[in-house]
């Protein structure tokens, strides 16, 4: 079992929630909400929430999956708008957006969130 693991659905996103300072805490789900707000509100309707996980200090890395490569364009004013919003540093928030093949992912909601989590290696593939 995986103490520093956990998974949260918020919207159309599934998110992995991981922490190497041990489990998940409420201050990171609330830092993992505003990231999805400026995610649904800036990014693509295809962009999904796939990981976030909290190095210590606060440093973010939050892992975007989407079929649109334009989406790629907006992560570094998202990255300082979170920062703002959170009360971090710009260079805590790190945004890595990672475009697939439509032709890769299935986009029947839950499948697609669960297709671009194994394409993104967040989650192993079903067997």
């Amino acid at each position: 079992m995986e103490f520093d693991t956990d998974w949260l659905t918020l919207g159309r996103h599934r998110v992995r929630l991981r922490s190497t300072k041990g489990f998940p805490t409420e201050s990171m789900r609330t830092a993992v909400d505003v990231i999805r707000i400026a995610i649904d509100n800036n990014m693509s309707a295809r962009a999904r929430l796939v990981e976030v996980v909290c190095q210590k200090e606060k440093t973010y890395d939050v892992l975007v999956g989407t079929t649109m490569t334009e989406d790629k364009v907006c992560a570094p004013q998202l990255e300082a708008a979170i920062a703002v919003v959170l009360g971090l540093l710009p260079e805590q928030i790190n945004i890595n957006v990672t475009p697939v093949e439509q032709k890769e992912v299935d986009l029947h909601f839950g499948v697609y969130e669960r297709m671009l989590a194994e394409k993104l290696g967040t989650a192993p593939p079903i067997q």
